[in-house]
């Protein structure tokens, strides 16, 4: 299976011109759940596009303060219409990149994690590895009452898109994902003092006896994460699986449930975790 096969074209794609703000990409992130955008730029005619990269929605949150989409933009990996869906699949597992755009002297579209999964859930990619020889024994967790700003810095830290919500008793009762995270976020606008611009009359820096007279302010913008505890904000229904189940069937959950990561359990016991990236393992 080619990469052709499982690409969305560039027709059917969302993408973000520069100059922008991070606004323009935001509300992609939140209405779409995407993991990440195409950035590109027009030429001066107006005629053709330029790709320049991608913009995360890790980058939003690391770079709260950095509005200017030009800034965000990460130069990422990309393929070509004609390659192997599974030499695909390794660049993905090797780099962690979510989302591969195709370019062959132009955007030509784009492959996300999301379509490989699918295409091994529908048998078209081999997904008859055991779920548990590509599950991680060590499993992100977040405690149910943790507020939403202190969890995200939990994701944040663990280097993780998930975490497991644990209720009073350490037992699983739900998931919160960078997802969850984004959908609520919003950017606010405020201003900061810069203090006094000039020294007092007894600085001791001061040469000359000028008193400073008032304060300057400098405008800021900010990414705000509600404070409630991440009860209200996780998915409730925990969908999981066994480690006897393929990882074709697990790709299965992924794509009826729309998520993208599915604790094991093993006699009501919480294993293991598998994420989508780890079902590349089965490719290669």
């Amino acid at each position: 299976m080619n990469v052709a096969d499982a690409m969305t074209p560039r027709e059917d794609l969302v993408t973000v011109s520069l100059p922008g703000t991070r606004e323009d990409v935001l509300t992609y992130l939140q209405e779409r759940s995407f993991s990440s955008v195409p950035v590109v730029k027009l030429t001066e005619d107006g005629d053709g596009e330029t790709f320049r990269g991608l913009v995360t929605r890790e980058a939003l949150i690391e770079h709260p303060d950095e509005d200017q989409l030009a800034l965000l933009v990460e130069e990422v990996p990309t393929t070509t219409a004609d390659a192997d869906l599974t030499e695909l699949a390794e660049l993905m597992r090797e780099t962690g990149q979510r989302r591969v755009p195709v370019v062959d002297g132009r955007l030509e579209g784009i492959v996300t994690l999301t379509d490989v999964v699918r295409a091994m859930a529908n048998g078209e990619v081999d997904g008859d590895t055991p779920a548990s020889e590509l599950a991680r024994r060590h499993v992100n967790c977040v405690h149910v009452e943790t507020p939403l700003p202190v969890a995200e810095r939990e994701l944040s830290y663990a280097d993780e898109a998930y975490g497991v919500v644990l209720d009073e008793e350490g037992e699983p009762c739900g998931m919160l994902t960078e997802v969850d995270i984004i959908d609520v976020a919003r950017v606010v606008e405020g201003e900061e003092s810069t203090g006094d611009a000039i020294a007092n009359q007894d600085d001791e820096w001061m040469w000359e006896g000028i008193k400073a007279v008032g304060s300057r302010y400098m405008p800021t913008r900010n990414v705000e994460i509600p404070a409630e505890p991440v009860r209200e904000f996780m998915t409730e229904d925990l969908v999981t699986a066994s480690g006897r189940r393929t990882a074709a069937e697990v790709a299965g959950l992924m794509i009826s449930h729309d998520i993208e990561q599915v604790p094991l359990m093993e006699g009501g016991d919480l294993v293991g975790i598998v994420t989508d990236i780890d079902l590349l393992e089965a490719l290669v």
